[in-house]
C-alpha cells in the first residue's frame, strides 16, 4: 500500500521524484486559457509565472485526466513537474469538486508508477479536499501484481508509487488528520476488495474467501460466523446449496458483525459471492466466461465496508453477510426445472441456472431479516440487463422505499460512484409465476434487471427497509484505467456502503 503523509514543506525544498500540480481550462475566457490551479503558486513563481504558457506550448489543455510532464525549475530538489488536468475552472465562489480532485490525484499516481515519492500540490481549501486527494492518490496507485514474476509490477513492470506527500495539508489540524486517516482506512479496505476480485478462482474458492474474511474480522474486533455445507444443509439454505451443488468447492455463508456500544441503528449489508460463475448447466456462451471471477464483487464490497466501519469506529451496528458459492456444471449440479426450497420456506423453480446470484442472495436476505435491522442493502453483479440499461460505469439502485433509494443515490454521488435510481414495476412480477413452485427464478426478458430486483424483494422481511445495488457494470473494468479506477476489479460500492454507514451513525439514514 502506498504511504501517505501531510507535509508542511515547500515544493522547492522537498526531496521527491516529482511535484504534482493541477491545471484547468478557463471556459469563461474567449481563448479557453489554461490556468494553474491553487496549490501550485510556488511552482508557477519558479517559472516566472509562465507555467501555464509553457504547458500550453507542450499541448496541455487542462482537460480532465490529462497528464503533462516537464523538467522542474532550477533550485527544486524534485527533477520533474507533473501537471494533471482538473477540467473546467470552477464558477465564481466555487471550488474544485471532490471528485475532480480524486480523479486528478488518481491519474497522477498512475502516471508516477515506478517512483519512490511524489509531492501533490493540488488545491486544498479544507479537510474534505485533503481527504479527496488522498483517496484518489491511494486508489490510483493500486496495482495487482501477486501473480507476476517478482511481484511489484512484474519482471519488466513498474512498482506502484511508494509514497505521497500532500502539500497544503495541515498535519496538526484535527480535521485534516481525520480526513487522511479516513481515506487510508477506506482505500486500504477497498484495495483489499480489489485484490479479492482479481484473485484467480482456483485460489479464491468459497472456503478460501471465508478464511480471508475470518482473519481480517478477528484483527479488527469483528465477530465472525461461518456456515459450512453441513451447517447450511441443517439450516435449510436451499438457494446457496443449490447454486454450489455442482462444484467440488462447497459453499459458505459468512456473517460479519461489527457492533458499537454507542449505536442505536443497525444496517445489514449482503453481498453476492459467486467465486466463479460458469452459468452452471445453463452454461455461458464462449467469450462470457473469462472475467467471471469477478462475480463475487458484491461480497468483496460488503466485506471491505464492514471492516472499514470497524476501523473508523462508527457509531452504528453493521452486519455483513457474504453468500459464497461456485456455480459449476457437473453430475450433481442443479438442473433447469429443479425446485429449491429456500431458507425462508418459499420454493423456487430454477428455469435458468445462470440466474444464480438471486438464489444465494435470497437465502442471505431472509436470514438477515430475522434480526430486523433498520435497513438491508444487498450488492451484486446481478444482471447483464443492468449493463445494457446503464453502461459499464453506473450501478442501478432499486428499493422498497423511495426515500431510502434517494438517500443511497445521494450518498453514491457524494463519494463519486455513478448510480441511478431504478423502479420495481409490479406488473413484471407476474412473469415469475410458476405452476410448480411459489416463484420462478426467471421472468420477462425485457427489464431483466428489474425482474431480478422484484425476485429479491420477495425474501425481504415484512416492514424492513431494503435496497438492491446491481453493480454488474462498474464492478470490473475490462478497458483501460481511468482516473483512480484500474483495469480489473474496481471495488465498486465500497465507498457508498461506508458513507451510508457514516450517515446512519450521524442519525441521517433517510
Amino acid at each position: 500500500m502506498t504511504a501517505l503523509t501531510l507535509s508542511t514543506s515547500g515544493a522547492a525544498g522537498l526531496r521527491a521524484d516529482a511535484i504534482v500540480v493541477g491545471v484547468a481550462k478557463d471556459s469563461g475566457s474567449k481563448s479557453g486559457d489554461l490556468v494553474v490551479a491553487p496549490g501550485a503558486e510556488a511552482v508557477d513563481k519558479a517559472y516566472d509565472g509562465k507555467l501555464a504558457a509553457v504547458l500550453a506550448t507542450l499541448g496541455a489543455s487542462g482537460g480532465e485526466g490529462e497528464v503533462t510532464k516537464l523538467p522542474a525549475p532550477s533550485g527544486f530538489k524534485a527533477p520533474v513537474v507533473l501537471a494533471v488536468g482538473l477540467g473546467p475552472v470552477p464558477e465564481k465562489d466555487e471550488s474544485y469538486g471532490a471528485e475532480a480532485l480524486r480523479r486528478a490525484a488518481g491519474c497522477a499516481a498512475r502516471a508516477l508508477a515506478g517512483s519512490k515519492k511524489a509531492a501533490f500540490a493540488l488545491p486544498i481549501e479544507d479537510s474534505g479536499d485533503a481527504g479527496a486527494i488522498a483517496e484518489g492518490a491511494l486508489l490510483g496507485a493500486y496495482s495487482f501484481d501477486a501473480y507476476k514474476e517478482n511481484g511489484n509490477g512484474g519482471k519488466n513492470g513498474k512498482a506502484p508509487l511508494a509514497e505521497v506527500a500532500l502539500l497544503g495539508g495541515k498535519p496538526r489540524d484535527k480535521a485534516h488528520k481525520a480526513a487522511v486517516e479516513r481515506a487510508l482506512a477506506v482505500t486500504e479496505e477497498l484495495n483489499r476488495a480489489r485484490d479479492l476480485i482479481n484473485t484467480p478462482p482456483n485460489d479464491l474458492t468459497p472456503e478460501a474467501f471465508a478464511a480471508v474474511a475470518s482473519v481480517a474480522a478477528k484483527e479488527h474486533g469483528i465477530k465472525v460466523q461461518i456456515l459450512d455445507e453441513k451447517a447450511l444443509t441443517k439450516g435449510g439454505f436451499g438457494g446457496i446449496l443449490g447454486v454450489g451443488a455442482g462444484s467440488e468447492a462447497p459453499p459458505r455463508l459468512v456473517k460479519l458483525s461489527y457492533t458499537s456500544s454507542k449505536a442505536d441503528k443497525h444496517l445489514a449489508f449482503i453481498g453476492k459471492g459467486i467465486t466463479y460463475d460458469s452459468g452452471g448447466i445453463s452454461l455461458k456462451p464462449a467469450g462470457h466466461n473469462e472475467t467471471m471471477k469477478c462475480d463475487m464483487s458484491g461480497a468483496a464490497a460488503v466485506f471491505a465496508a464492514v471492516v472499514a466501519a470497524a476501523r473508523l469506529g462508527l457509531k452504528v451496528n453493521v452486519t455483513g453477510w457474504l453468500a459464497l458459492a461456485e456455480n459449476m456444471p457437473s453430475g450433481s449440479a442443479t438442473r433447469p426445472g429443479d425446485v429449491l426450497r429456500m431458507y425462508s420456506g418459499k420454493t423456487v423453480e430454477v428455469l435458468n441456472t445462470d440466474a444464480e446470484g438471486r438464489l444465494v442472495l435470497a437465502d442471505a436476505i431472509a436470514k438477515a431479516s430475522e434480526e430486523t435491522p433498520d435497513a438491508i442493502v444487498d450488492v451484486a453483479t446481478l444482471t447483464g440487463a443492468m449493463m445494457l440499461a446503464l453502461g459499464n460505469r453506473t450501478f442501478g439502485i432499486m428499493a422498497n422505499d423511495d426515500a431510502f433509494r434517494t438517500t443511497i443515490h445521494e450518498v453514491a454521488e457524494e463519494v463519486g460512484e455513478p448510480s441511478w435510481p431504478m423502479p420495481l414495476p409490479a406488473d413484471l412480477r407476474k412473469g415469475m409465476d410458476s405452476s410448480t413452485a411459489d416463484i420462478a427464478n426467471m421472468g420477462e426478458r425485457m427489464g431483466g434487471g428489474l425482474v431480478a430486483g422484484l425476485f429479491l424483494q420477495e425474501f425481504v422481511g415484512e416492514g424492513i427497509t431494503w435496497a438492491h445495488l446491481d453493480i454488474a457494470g462498474p464492478a470490473f473494468n475490462e478497458g483501460g484505467p481511468f482516473g483512480y479506477t484500474p483495469k480489473g476489479g474496481t471495488g465498486s460500492a465500497v465507498r457508498t456502503l461506508v458513507r451510508l454507514a457514516e450517515r446512519t451513525a450521524d442519525g441521517d439514514l433517510g
